[in-house]
C-alpha cells in the first residue's frame, strides 16, 4: 500500500491554484494529500521570499503530518529554496521549473544564462501595466509556448484562468549563501518551449545533485498528461 505523502503544489508565473485540480484528483486518487495555493502573483509590493511565507503557513496549516514533498513549478522554483528553513520538507520537485542562483537576482541571472528560457514567449504579453504587471494576451502563442501538447478545450480553459504576473520579483536578490541541501528531483519534459530542457538537465546535475526525470511534452503536465505525472511523483515517495 502507497504511503500517505502530502504534496504542496507551486505554481509558476501567470497561474493560480487551478492548474494543480487535474494532477490534485489523480494523485488524491493514488491516496496522497494534496495542497496547493493561490501565491500572490499580481501584487508587486510582493517577493519570491514572501510567497514562500505563503507557502509555509498553507503547508503547516494544512498537511497532515511532516511528510511533505515540495513540488514546484516554473517559477514556483525560485520560491522553493525559501520554504525548507520555515517548514519541514522531505524532498523538493523541480517541475520545468526555474532554479535560483544565491546571491543574484532573476534578471541577473538570465544575463548570465540567457539560454535558461526561451524568450519567444515575450511577444504574447500585453505591455506593463501601472502595477508593473504582465498578462498574456495572444493565445495562439501562450498554447505554443505553455500548453503545447494539451488539447484545445484545455488550453483555452487554462488561458482564460492566467492572471497578471508582477515583475518586481525578477530584480530581487537571493540572499541565501547555498541552495539548500534538501534531496531533490528534476523533472525535464523534452519539448518544453519555456524552459530550456538542455538547461534543466545541466542544472540538476551540477547545481541541485538532482536525480532527472524526463517526461515527453511541453511545459504543462499537469494539464496534459496528469495521471503520468502523478505516477512519476507517487513513485518519488
Amino acid at each position: 500500500m502507497t504511503a500517505v505523502t502530502a504534496f504542496a503544489l507551486v505554481h509558476g508565473a501567470w497561474h493560480g491554484a487551478w492548474c494543480w485540480e487535474l494532477l490534485a484528483t489523480e494523485l488524491q486518487s493514488l491516496g496522497h494529500q494534496t495542497i496547493a495555493m493561490d501565491l500572490p502573483c499580481d501584487d508587486a509590493s510582493q517577493t519570491f521570499q514572501s510567497y514562500a511565507t505563503l507557502v509555509s503557513q498553507v503547508i503547516d496549516e494544512n498537511a497532515s503530518d511532516e511528510d511533505v514533498v515540495l513540488v514546484a513549478h516554473s517559477t514556483g522554483g525560485l520560491s522553493a529554496p525559501f520554504v525548507r528553513p520555515r517548514t519541514p520538507i522531505r524532498h523538493l520537485v523541480y517541475l520545468c521549473a526555474l532554479v535560483a542562483t544565491p546571491r543574484l537576482s532573476f534578471i541577473d541571472q538570465l544575463s548570465e544564462e540567457p539560454e535558461m528560457i526561451n524568450s519567444d514567449y515575450l511577444a504574447g504579453m500585453s505591455a506593463l501595466d501601472p502595477q508593473m504587471r504582465s498578462q498574456w494576451v495572444d493565445q495562439a502563442l501562450a498554447r505554443t509556448i505553455l500548453f503545447d501538447d494539451c488539447d484545445l478545450a484545455t488550453s483555452q480553459a487554462a488561458f482564460k484562468r492566467l492572471r497578471p504576473q508582477a515583475v518586481s520579483p525578477y530584480g530581487e536578490t537571493c540572499p541565501l549563501q547555498a541552495l539548500p541541501d534538501t534531496p531533490a528531483t528534476y523533472v525535464v519534459c523534452a519539448q518544453d518551449r519555456l524552459v530550456n530542457p538542455a538547461w534543466s538537465r545541466r542544472t540538476a546535475e551540477e547545481r541541485l545533485g538532482a536525480d532527472v526525470v524526463e517526461l515527453p511534452g511541453s511545459h504543462s503536465p499537469f494539464l496534459s498528461r496528469p495521471s503520468h505525472l502523478a505516477a512519476v511523483l507517487d513513485e518519488l515517495v
